[in-house]
């Protein structure tokens, strides 16, 4: 895939930003911007990507109660190596 211009307008303490940022790594403005703007959307996509397997997760109905979560949090305080409780919330499948 071949490159496209971008243009866009950004405050004026974000332009001086890109430009230190870009003096320091001895690259271009585009070349930092265009990195800047692969990382977030890799992010995004990977955001996306968790929200989905926690919904699916979510979606078999196996949850652990807050009140087994607080005791676990309690004991963690004297054995950090306390076991997670298990799951004790076991909702009926969605119709």
């Amino acid at each position: 895939m071949g490159e496209v211009p971008l243009s866009l307008h950004v405050p004026a303490q974000l332009k001086e930003e890109l430009e230190q940022e870009a003096r320091l790594l001895k690259m271009s403005e585009s070349k930092v911007a265009e990195r800047a703007i692969e990382a977030y959307l890799n992010l995004q996509a990977h955001k996306r990507d968790v929200i989905a397997a926690a919904a699916k997760e979510a979606d078999k109905g196996v949850f652990i109660s807050s009140e087994a979560i607080l005791e676990w949090m309690k004991r963690l305080e004297s054995d950090i190596n306390a076991p997670a409780p298990a799951p004790d919330v076991i909702l009926p499948p969605r119709k």
